[in-house]
């Protein structure tokens, strides 16, 4: 199609500049032509009042000569006339002859006055253009006597080319548009034999009398069987960095930028009861995967602009250049109301969603206006990444459960987009979605990604078994794919990570510098071992579990009071909610319970910090633990578990790890627990604090290996791979044989 439209384009611009010099020169020559019919009319119209002139003009009888001016100018072309004696002086003229053609001005254009030719020229006068001509009159012995001059009007000249230009114009549109016909109609023709000829082909049906187009078959086979192995190798060429990710957006997807969408911001913007104002890292797994993603493609990143100084440190269009210190993507913030963030945040995504694919026995929530308002927000996103968009086929990669319905939204306006949307949380099987009353519509709205990624091949297979289950669809098993109308979504697992090297790494202290540090703040002796756990303050990450499971520590082990403490940051997370204000208060109390029970003068089993707490500082925390504990009671992935492994470079430390996270089936080196069976993680408590630091070493040590090759850059580039892969088959299908090629293999 692209070809044919250039090949057109051309066409008329070669048929417009061919007419453009073709009414050029016609207007040249018409003038040209028209000014001499003018000079031999004059000369026609002397030679007949010659006689009389010849007669009148020596006696200077001027009421004669006035006559025959006024006889001579009946024409209605000829507007003035003049005669001058022989010494070029006036002596009659016609009414407003005009003074740019008088005697005196032809005298001084032809010098001498004897042997002088006949004198013509053209000129734009008060009138309008005007043409003069000057014709001596001799005696019989050949001695000029004077002259006479005709003006002749020229305007007619004009409206004569004015309407030639418009004929050739009309002729050379008219042929431009016959071209333009037969060219199509001729490649529509051609197009379909060889499109015909190739579909034939490509199922097997060889046409002996066709052989030319083998050779066309056996390249593009070469050709996509290239490109599959350029790109396993560079799946497998080593550790990825920004600088290997940037290559593969730039080789497979022409560079083009990526527009992310998230709920939340990867930075905000918050002024303090003091007014000042303050830049804060939102405590979330996804920010920690994307933001390094962002800074090295560049892009958008559509949000919510949540901050209380969002708003004043925006533009008119809500954009920011992010992150503060280097600028290399934008940040564009979406403004929500109070009752749209209470219905779409709060309502239908955490009260709703979020409970419904976690198997954390809290009961989902479902209410018409929060569906309403999920709607309304998913239709807001769409119109602001549409306004950020650039060409019609651009990368938008759509994050989380906030927007199951923006890839849809997104489809129907840009059907050439590349759109891969990552569920950042589990996904349930088909029989706990049905509890839903709108899971159509979710299937339906995600549905309209190109890609759609999960943590884990189990995720995967549950969603497939969803659409199998709810919409009319095929499921493609071989190739994981759901196809719907001809449109075909690929299912992939893409186990998210966190960058390698941890960003924070350079400006970190020494981990023996960080460790006193810490003891010195908690006011804990030189000899206390220190275990650690973040997380957002939400019921699936298993906090109540993991306090109880250091308080039957201590009773298995009452060696240990005084000499082990646990830091637990819970960052304050949808207080509105009140299953979270529920949970805020239940571990409040039972913080205290367990302190009361173990605690001592100056010492305290369980320190908890209930505030935000920025990524530095938590990285820090890492690095002076002797053990880290994530006790999620399910989870997508948690990246604390491995941003834990990749703070620390003395490969020293323990990670307990619970098996119903997506990390688990990676950190397979950590002490892997049930958290709901108590016995066994205060075991695995007990024997990581009894660790030898060669097995620490050990285990770190391929935890780190790992990490470091399954970073965050690998898990964004072989999305991209994917799509650009994606991309470059169906532009095939629809270039060379109008039908899908098939779907690209895990």
């Amino acid at each position: 199609m692209k070809f044919r439209l250039r090949f057109i384009l051309a066409l008329v611009a070669a048929l417009a500049l061919l007419s453009g010099a073709a009414l050029l020169w016609v207007q040249d020559a018409t003038r040209v032509w028209f000014e001499r019919d003018i000079g031999l009319r004059a000369e026609l119209a002397v030679n007949g009042l010659r006689q009389a002139l010849l007669v009148d003009l020596p006696r200077r009888n001027l009421r004669s000569l006035r006559q025959l001016l006024t006889d001579i100018t009946r024409d209605e072309r000829i507007i003035a006339a003049a005669v001058c004696g022989p010494k070029l002086e006036t002596l009659v003229q016609t009414e407003r002859f005009p003074a740019e053609f008088g005697c005196e001005r032809i005298s001084a254009s032809v010098g001498a006055v004897p042997g002088w030719q006949i004198w013509k020229t053209a000129r734009e006068i008060a009138g309008g253009p005007a043409h003069a001509s000057a014709i001596p009159l001799r005696d019989d012995t050949q001695t000029p006597i004077g002259a006479i001059v005709l003006v002749h009007d020229l305007s007619f000249v004009a409206r004569r080319e004015a309407q030639t230009g418009r004929f050739l114009l009309a002729a050379f549109g008219v042929l431009a548009l016959m071209a333009s016909v037969v060219t199509l109609v001729a490649i529509r023709l051609s197009w379909r034999g060889w499109s015909d000829e190739l579909r034939r082909m490509a199922r097997g049906e060889t046409d002996t009398r066709r052989r030319e187009f083998l050779p066309l078959l056996k390249d593009m086979r070469e050709l996509l069987d290239r490109l599959a192995t350029e790109e396993e190798a560079e799946l497998r060429g080593g550790t990825w960095t920004p600088e290997r990710l940037r290559l593969t957006l730039r080789r497979h997807l022409h560079g083009e930028r990526v527009i992310v969408v998230a709920n939340r911001a990867p930075y905000l913007h918050v002024r303090g009861d003091d007014g000042a104002l303050r830049v804060l890292h939102p405590a979330s797994g996804l920010v920690t995967a994307l933001e390094p993603v962002m800074r090295a493609c560049s892009g958008v990143w559509v949000a919510h602009g949540a901050g209380n100084a969002d708003r004043e440190t925006a533009d008119a269009r809500g954009r920011i250049r992010m992150p503060p210190e280097e600028s290399s993507y934008w940040l564009r913030r979406v403004w929500l109301t109070p009752e749209e963030e209470r219905g779409y945040y709060y309502g239908l995504s955490n009260e709703g969603l979020w409970p419904l694919c976690h198997v954390a026995h809290t009961r989902p929530a479902f209410r018409a206006e929060d569906w309403q308002h999920y709607q309304a927000v998913n239709r807001k996103f769409a119109d602001a990444v549409l306004d950020e968009v650039e060409g019609e086929d651009p990368v938008i990669l759509v994050q989380d459960y906030h927007f199951a319905l923006l890839p849809k939204l997104l489809r129907e306006r840009l059907p050439r987009a590349t759109i891969i949307t990552f569920w950042h949380i589990p996904w349930p099987n088909a029989e706990q979605l049905g509890i839903c009353p709108w899971r159509n519509e979710l299937l339906e709205g995600l549905l309209g990604s190109s890609i759609i990624g999960f943590h884990t091949q189990h995720h995967c297979n549950n969603f497939l078994d969803a659409a199998d289950r709810f919409l009319e669809s095929r499921i493609d098993r071989e190739a994981q794919a759901v196809v719907q109308n001809r449109s075909s979504t690929l299912v992939r697992a893409y186990p998210i990570s966190v960058s390698w090297p941890n960003p924070w790494a350079g400006a970190a202290p020494p981990v023996a510098e960080c460790r006193a540090a810490l003891r010195a703040e908690l006011n804990l002796p030189d000899d206390c071992r220190i275990g650690v756990g973040v997380d957002r303050l939400d019921y699936t990450k298993g906090i109540e579990e993991r306090l109880r499971a250091v308080e039957r520590l201590f009773e298995r082990r009452p060696d240990l009071i005084g000499r082990f403490c646990f830091v637990q940051i819970a960052s304050p997370s949808r207080t509105a909610i009140e299953r979270y204000d529920q949970l805020n208060r239940d571990v409040e109390g039972l913080v205290i319970r367990i302190n009361q029970r173990f605690g001592r003068e100056g010492w305290q089993p369980i320190v908890l910090r209930r505030v935000h707490t920025e990524p530095a500082e938590v990285f820090r925390l890492y690095r002076a633990a002797d053990l880290c504990y994530v006790s999620s009671v399910h989870d997508g992935m948690n990246l604390v578990a491995k941003e834990f492994v990749a703070a620390r470079d003395d490969e020293q430390g323990v990670l307990l790890l619970s098996r119903f996270t997506g990390a688990a089936r990676e950190l397979t080196e950590a002490l892997l627990v049930n958290p709901y069976d108590l016995e066994e993680a205060s075991a695995a408590l007990i024997a990581a604090l009894e660790m030898s630091p060669a097995e620490q070493r050990e285990r770190m040590h391929a935890m780190r290996t790992l990490v470091s090759e399954f970073n965050v850059y690998r898990w964004a580039g072989r999305m991209l791979l994917d799509a650009g892969r994606l991309r470059r088959r169906q532009q095939l299908a629809g270039r060379l044989l109008t039908e899908p090629v098939g779907e690209p293999r895990p």
